[in-house]
């Protein structure tokens, strides 16, 4: 992202310092995250892990095999869970789980977002926050986006690259709307959705460009004032020379800011091509469709992006 684009995202979480818990403080990067996020005045920050000595006199540190408030977190967690077929005493054990003690802090109100995944797979990331913060009602799905800064600094958002190999036309009209959102939360900018596809207005014909389709329609339900066209082929929704020849008529193509990939192979190859080839810098996974922000974070991250990533779920916090 530009330092302009990122200040401003500083700038929001200052405006309202939210709780965020980091999940995996025995991970040095985290610490290291943790110090920047307090010094900035960017959040008030939680740490999950036993034997933990905090760095920072304001930051507070829990253990989950002790947590305060334990009674109200395995009742949490085992009313969630119950259908399930989970006990109150499996709940107890369950909270014991740094990922799951975090998760619970935030459905309690006793934090604001998480952030975890230095150490942690995605996947245990995201069934952690699905099983304590879980989703609004009515939504089911759990997604990612990229902020993606591009050489010279335009910052345009990827969905999904990291978590639903196979959306359906359902589940990537609400990859969109949600994308859009967050796209306008945290760039200021109004989103231009472009719903990509190795067709542009009708230029093949297959299945996969008919779900395309059927999921820009269904996008359209969900949010009538949104900009969004498709199915579109990603050089007619980027260059605008090209989207005069492919889609003159389009509010969307040559000007797009978000773009949808129609499944997690094009999107996962789509924002790597774009980081290693083309030079961008990638912020993400950044979770979204959870109740509050549960963010997960690549393996390889480093401190910066730790913070950067829980300076986001601060801001994203701050919505709720």
């Amino acid at each position: 992202m530009t330092d302009s684009t990122m200040e401003q995202i500083r700038q929001l979480a200052r405006a309202s310092v939210r709780r965020v818990v980091l999940a995996e403080p025995q991970d040095p990067r985290v610490i290291e995250a943790a110090e920047t996020l307090v010094d900035q005045q960017l959040a008030k920050v939680i740490l999950i892990g036993a034997d933990i000595r905090s760095p920072h006199q304001s930051i507070t540190v829990i253990d989950p095999d002790n947590p305060p408030n334990s009674e109200q977190l395995a009742t949490c967690l085992f009313e969630k869970r119950l259908q399930k077929g989970m006990t109150f005493d499996q709940a107890k054990v369950a909270i014991r789980d740094p990922l799951f003690c975090a998760g619970l802090l935030v459905a309690t109100g006793q934090a604001d977002a998480v952030v975890a995944g230095s150490i942690a797979t995605t996947a245990d990331v995201i069934r952690a926050g699905l099983q304590t913060i879980g989703t609004p009602p009515g939504r089911r799905l759990v997604s990612s986006f990229f902020l993606m800064e591009l050489v010279g600094g335009r910052v345009v958002t990827f969905a999904d690259c990291a978590v639903v190999p196979q959306p359906d036309a359902g589940q990537l009209a609400e990859i969109a709307v949600t994308a859009a959102a967050n796209h306008q939360r945290l760039t200021g900018e109004q989103p231009r959705v472009a719903m990509l596809s190795f067709s542009t207005r009708g230029s093949a014909s297959h299945a996969d460009v008919d779900k395309v389709r059927t999921a820009v329609a269904l996008a359209k339900q969900l949010d009538s004032q949104l900009l969004i066209d498709g199915e579109m082929q990603f050089d007619a929704a980027f260059d605008p020379s090209v989207a005069k020849r492919k889609a003159p008529e389009s509010s969307v193509a040559g000007q797009a800011n978000v773009f949808i990939f129609p499944n997690l192979d094009a999107g996962n190859i789509g924002y790597k091509i774009t980081q290693r080839i083309g030079g961008a810098k990638a912020i993400g996974p950044i979770v979204q469709g959870l109740t509050r922000p549960y963010m997960d974070l690549s393996r390889g991250c480093t401190p910066e992006e730790i913070a950067d990533v829980a300076t986001i779920a601060a801001v994203m916090a701050a919505e709720y």
